[in-house]
């Protein structure tokens, strides 16, 4: 049984997933937007919302924790300083996921993760 547990496992080990979500979202906070299949996007945006959730409260013990999920240390700064005040009046909903279209080689679903 499956009660109350959250995710897709996206075909991969759990370390391999993790690194791939980390690398994501912090490509998305770096960039803006970036271009996955579905499944990736949808859990991608999970992470990056709770992200920005932390840049929003601003305490050290959040940027340690930000720190601990995205791979870069000047894109942690972009959160804190550029992406956390523009976010800040908003309740949620910090990303936009356009679907594109299969994709050409294997048919996969594609998707646009970007922030709002």
């Amino acid at each position: 049984m499956r009660h109350r547990v959250a995710g897709r496992k996206l075909n991969r080990p759990t370390d391999h997933r993790m690194l791939l979500l980390r690398n994501q979202v912090t490509q998305l906070l770096k960039h803006g937007r970036i271009q996955t299949t579905e499944a990736k996007a949808r859990e991608t945006r999970r992470l990056a919302e709770h992200v920005i959730t932390l840049g929003k409260e601003g305490t050290l013990a959040h940027r340690r924790r930000a720190l601990a999920l995205v791979m870069e240390k000047p894109v942690v700064q972009k959160l804190f300083s550029e992406l956390a005040p523009r976010y800040q009046e908003r309740k949620g909903g910090y990303t936009r996921l356009i679907k594109v279209g299969p994709r050409k080689g294997d048919g996969a679903h594609m998707a646009i993760v970007e922030l709002v």
